[in-house]
C-alpha cells in the first residue's frame, strides 16, 4: 500500500506536484483549435480509455513516446492518453495523410509527415529530431504499419526510433496499447462498430539510454548493429508491457515484418 506524505512531512519526502496541464501544453500549434474538438470527442464515444502509470509521461521537456501498432485508429486514442497527461502529441504518420484538405491542418496541427519507401525518409527523422529540440512530444510506431503478427504482438520494428533515441536528448517512454483492433480488425479489414471499446495502455518507466548516448556524442557511429540493439531494447519492453496488459506471456521474439520493401526504403526511416 502507498502511503501519501502529510503535510509536516520533509519536503524531500513528499510526491513532485505536476504543474498544470494548461501550462504543460506548450507549444499551443494553431491547428489544435480544430483537432481537439474533433478527436477528443470522437475518443470519448469509441473508446473507454483507461491508462495506467499516465504520469510518466513527463510534463516538461522532450519526450519520445514508443507504442505499439495494432490498429489503424491507434492514433486517436493515444492522443487522448498523450493529451489527458498534459502534453500535445507530435506523430510520425504516413505522408498520404497531409495530401488533399487534410494536410493544411496535419501541419498546423504540428504532426510531421513520413515519407516512407523513399529516399525522403530520413528528412522525417530529421524533422523529429528539430521537434524534439523544441521540447515537443513526439509519438512513433516503430513498427511502421499494424502488426502483421496474426496474435497482434509487435512484429520486428525500424530503426528510426533508435536513431531519434540516440541522438537527442528526449526521455524515451514505452507505451503498451491493447483494444483498438476490436473496432476495426486491419487483418480482416473489417469493422466492428461499437461505443465504448476499452482500449487500455501501459506507460512504462523510461527507457536509459544514457550510457549509449555518451558513446554516440564519444564519436561512436550509429551502426546498423547499434541502431538495431536499441530499436529491439525498446520495443522489447513494450512488448513486455503488452504481455502484463493481456495478462500473458509475450513471445521472445518479434513478428517478421511484411516482405515488400520498396527501392529507396532506409532501415534509419522512422
Amino acid at each position: 500500500m502507498t502511503h501519501n506524505a502529510g503535510p509536516d512531512a520533509p519536503e524531500q519526502q513528499r510526491p513532485a506536484r505536476r504543474p498544470a496541464k494548461w501550462r504543460t501544453r506548450r507549444p499551443f500549434p494553431p491547428g489544435m483549435l480544430v483537432a481537439i474538438p474533433t478527436v477528443y470527442p470522437v475518443a470519448s464515444t469509441v473508446f473507454r480509455l483507461r491508462y495506467r502509470h499516465g504520469e510518466r509521461i513527463p510534463p516538461a521537456g522532450p519526450v519520445l513516446v514508443v507504442a505499439n501498432h495494432v490498429s489503424i485508429l491507434d492514433p486517436i486514442a493515444c492522443a487522448r492518453l498523450i493529451f489527458d497527461n498534459g502534453r500535445f502529441p507530435a506523430f510520425l504518420a504516413k505522408e498520404s495523410l497531409f495530401k488533399g484538405v487534410l494536410g493544411p491542418l496535419m501541419r498546423a496541427a504540428g504532426q510531421i509527415p513520413v515519407a516512407r519507401y523513399t529516399s525522403h525518409a530520413r528528412g522525417s527523422v530529421s524533422a523529429a529530431q528539430k521537434a524534439l529540440g523544441e521540447g515537443r512530444c513526439v509519438v512513433i510506431y516503430p513498427e511502421g504499419s499494424v502488426t502483421r503478427d496474426p496474435d497482434w504482438w509487435p512484429m520486428q520494428a525500424r530503426t528510426g526510433v533508435a536513431r531519434l533515441a540516440l541522438t537527442t536528448d528526449a526521455v524515451v517512454v514505452p507505451v503498451a496499447q491493447w483494444g483498438p483492433h476490436r473496432v476495426h480488425d486491419y487483418h480482416t479489414k473489417k469493422w466492428h462498430l461499437r461505443l465504448r471499446a476499452p482500449a487500455d495502455y501501459l506507460v512504462g518507466e523510461p527507457v536509459d539510454l544514457s550510457a549509449l548516448r555518451a558513446e554516440v556524442r564519444a564519436g561512436r557511429p550509429l551502426t546498423g548493429d547499434l541502431l538495431r540493439e536499441v530499436t529491439d531494447l525498446i520495443m522489447a519492453r513494450i512488448r513486455d508491457q503488452l504481455g502484463e496488459l493481456r495478462g500473458e506471456q509475450p513471445p521472445s521474439t518479434f513478428h517478421p515484418r511484411p516482405s515488400r520493401d520498396l527501392p529507396g526504403a532506409s532501415e534509419g526511416a522512422a
